[in-house]
């Protein structure tokens, strides 16, 4: 796998969630605070504007898509003069199903003004990857002609499931979900959004060496890695190398792969039935015993201890 599917299957807990929703006018809408989830509002017909608590109201057309990484508080309107009413449901909450469509505010017989695809994905705290942390409050990706292909398609596929949902849309909802987190990112951390104007991960993404050393790491965390190997991965000279890492990542390479390598076993914990010792061969653990003693430093309980409370069967 490369990085940023690795962080989405390391980051992703449960199922995520999504809704058609038509708005009829005056309408306006509070999308309060979810610490431990991500969200997004897609504009699919008509226009709408997006209400800050800390910022200008940001005017929103057909095609926009907005994202919240961190589940930060946030309002839509038609207008940034319509008064906000209060929130009536949560997309995290363990509903009925993956997704819904409604028709919601204004006259009952009016025309809906505009449509919205909008969702939530919940998040496990205790496995996010530092790439998302480094991600901004709100990424907005305005729509324009020959941008975001795929993000488009997926958004246009998710929306056509959802209004008229077929034979086994669970699984094409859910995997349109997923795809369309990816695409959302990949649009951060490839466009002028991404390493243009920051540093950090979306730049070593955007390193054609660091991000080698780093499609190494993520594709093969058993192996014993050094660092003038992975230096070799990246065309550098091993100080080089080093720095260039640690500068664009925030820790040394051998220490970012065992932060990995642990964050892979929690993972795999969480994710399947294997024994301990197959779990610490997996990510390059010669002993079950040298394994329980990096896991505990990192996670501060012992494997098994997280396994039993940390991840309930």
């Amino acid at each position: 796998m490369d990085v940023l599917s690795d962080v989405i299957a390391l980051m992703r807990t449960g199922s995520p969630r999504s809704a058609r929703v038509e708005w009829r006018a005056p309408w306006g809408r509070r999308f309060p605070s979810v610490p431990g989830s991500a969200g997004f509002q897609v504009v699919l017909r008509g226009s709408s504007w997006l209400i800050r608590p800390d910022g200008d109201p940001i005017p929103l057309s057909v095609g926009d898509v907005v994202f919240f990484p961190h589940g930060h508080g946030y309002a839509m309107a038609d207008s940034p003069s319509t008064p906000l009413a209060e929130p009536d449901c949560d997309p995290l909450d363990d509903g009925p199903g993956l997704f819904a469509s409604a028709t919601v505010d204004g006259p009952a017989d009016g025309p809906a003004a505009t449509v919205l695809l909008c969702g939530g994905y919940r998040l496990d705290p205790g496995r996010t990857h530092p790439i998302l942390r480094e991600l901004p409050d709100l990424i907005h990706l305005p729509a324009g002609v020959g941008l975001h292909t795929e993000l488009r398609a997926a958004v246009e596929a998710l929306g056509a499931e959802i209004r008229r949902p077929r034979l086994g849309a669970d699984t094409v909802v859910s995997s349109l979900l997923d795809l369309l987190l990816l695409y959302i990112l990949r649009a951060w951390f490839e466009g002028e959004y991404g390493h243009c104007s920051v540093g950090g991960w979306a730049q070593a993404l955007a390193d054609p060496g660091i991000s080698a050393a780093l499609d190494a790491v993520h594709r093969d965390p058993a192996h014993p890695w050094t660092v003038q190997e992975l230096g070799a991965r990246a065309g550098l000279s091993r100080s080089a190398f080093s720095r260039r890492f640690g500068e664009l990542i925030g820790r040394p390479p051998l220490a970012y792969l065992t932060w990995w390598r642990l964050a892979t076993a929690a993972h795999l914990m969480r994710a399947s039935d294997d024994p301990l010792a197959q779990i610490a061969a997996k990510v390059g653990y010669t002993s079950e015993f040298a394994f329980a003693n990096a896991f505990k430093r990192e996670y501060g309980v012992a494997p098994g201890r997280y396994r039993r409370e940390i991840c309930p069967a």
